[in-house]
């Protein structure tokens, strides 16, 4: 615990813009999730473009990978956030996923781990320049569950939160293993964010009548 606490001052006092414009957006981005405010959108594409540069100079393939997803989720979520809600709404509402559906959620993350887990550990036999991934199961467990997660937080279902929750405390052992900090002082603030974010969705959900989804 004392490493960390140094290695975070330490890094606190020579964090170049970049990586400081990435915190303020990644919490950003969460705090207007939270409050199912669109803003969480923008403010999700600006942290991603910024979040490239950081992977890519930290060898963090799975993760600069996903963030390419996030891209794409963060513009469909703005689309269907808007798109999605009816007439009569000011707004999408909060919704639970049909048990049927999230079962096969759940077994496409598991195969997308495996996958491309495997895909991260070959990294460097397609393209030698690139080097070996630095944690390639681990980092493919936070990536897939983190695009499960961002997939059902466009689609603003609760459960959504709950793959948040693991991808934080898992990404938050990563970003200290790889002496990144900041990212982990930020992942380890979104563990409790996301519990937060849980607890609002779910009284917003109550206020709504149920839907099917």
């Amino acid at each position: 615990m004392q490493e960390f606490w140094d290695g975070l001052t330490g890094y606190a006092s020579q964090i170049d813009v970049l990586e400081l414009s990435g915190l303020i957006f990644g919490l950003l981005t969460v705090y207007f999730l939270i409050r199912e405010n669109i803003l969480t959108w923008p403010c999700g594409i600006t942290y991603v473009l910024i979040s490239f540069v950081i992977f890519w100079q930290q060898r963090l393939y799975g993760d600069l990978i996903l963030h390419v997803f996030f891209l794409v989720l963060n513009i469909y979520g703005w689309y269907y956030w808007i798109a999605g809600r009816s007439k009569e709404q000011e707004e999408l509402p909060v919704s639970k996923t049909e048990k049927s559906l999230m079962i096969k959620i759940l077994l496409a993350s598991v195969a997308g781990i495996v996958v491309f887990g495997l895909f991260l550990s070959n990294i460097h036999l397609i393209w030698p320049d690139l080097g070996e991934a630095a944690v390639p199961y681990w980092d493919s467990i936070t990536s897939i569950l983190s695009v499960t997660a961002m997939w059902l937080t466009a689609r603003k279902k609760i459960e959504n939160w709950h793959f948040w929750i693991i991808v934080d405390v898992l990404a938050t052992g990563i970003y200290i293993y790889k002496g990144i900090y900041f990212y982990a002082a930020l992942y380890f603030i979104y563990i409790f964010l996301a519990v937060a974010g849980y607890l609002s969705w779910k009284k917003s959900m109550q206020s709504f009548v149920p839907q099917t989804s």
